[in-house]
């Protein structure tokens, strides 16, 4: 009988990883949820007998904490995914500097953080997929909002060079282009989270003769 596949979803809210945290368990996958706040995961924990951990993605010891707490809990996971995203916005010459500090490091090191613990384990364990979460701002920069640019450009070479380093190894690496809103519509002009955490779990599962790194997702009345 093959074990139980097991997931860690990092910065879960109640928008995409909440989404995850269903359709995994739905899945019969054993499921963890990390948030710096974990009080708030505790209607979604029941409803998906999910673990709850505590951890702030800045902070290597918070995220090595969480790693071992893991270790000791469940083992490895078959699949991590990275969902924490911060922004701030206005004209370049006005910006706050601390709150620019703050965007890079959650969308952007927190991801290696993050990354670099899962890999480690991965490597050892011979396997497993390491998906991340970004946004059209990856691949485009906006006007006013050069800071969330910054972080996901980062987030986004940080998934590609994962990808040429990990995937040899057995290791899936995932990006994800959410080009757009996130929510539910009768016009299906937001990205249902719903339909979203499908397409997670579509490339975790991908055969590795054919996978794919990176996936771009927007409603079908956005322009691009």
């Amino acid at each position: 009988m093959a074990a139980k596949e097991t997931a860690l979803i990092v910065g879960v809210g109640s928008g995409l990883s909440a989404s995850l945290a269903r359709l995994f368990a739905k899945e019969g996958m054993e499921v963890a949820l990390a948030a710096r706040n974990t009080d708030k995961l505790a209607e979604l924990a029941a409803a998906t007998r999910a673990a709850t951990y505590a951890c702030d993605v800045v902070d290597p010891v918070s995220v090595a904490t969480l790693f071992a707490d893991l270790d000791r809990d469940m083992g490895t996971p078959d699949v991590v995914v990275f969902n924490p995203s911060y922004r701030t916005r206005g004209p370049i010459s006005e910006l706050d500097v601390e709150e620019v500090k703050k965007t890079l490091l959650v969308s952007c090191y927190g991801a290696f953080l993050v990354g670099q613990q899962a890999a480690r384990r991965m490597e050892e364990k011979g396997g497993g997929t390491i998906l991340f979460t970004g946004a059209s701002a990856g691949v485009k920069g906006y006007p006013k909002s050069a800071p969330f640019a910054m972080g996901k450009f980062g987030l986004r070479g940080l998934a590609q060079s994962m990808a040429r380093e990990l995937q040899p190894k057995n290791i899936h690496i995932g990006h994800f282009v959410i080009d757009g809103g996130i929510g539910r519509d009768d016009g299906d002009a937001k990205l249902d989270p719903d339909a979203i955490a499908q397409t997670y779990l579509d490339v975790h599962r991908q055969h590795r003769s054919a996978w794919t790194w990176e996936v771009e997702l927007r409603p079908w009345v956005e322009t691009f």
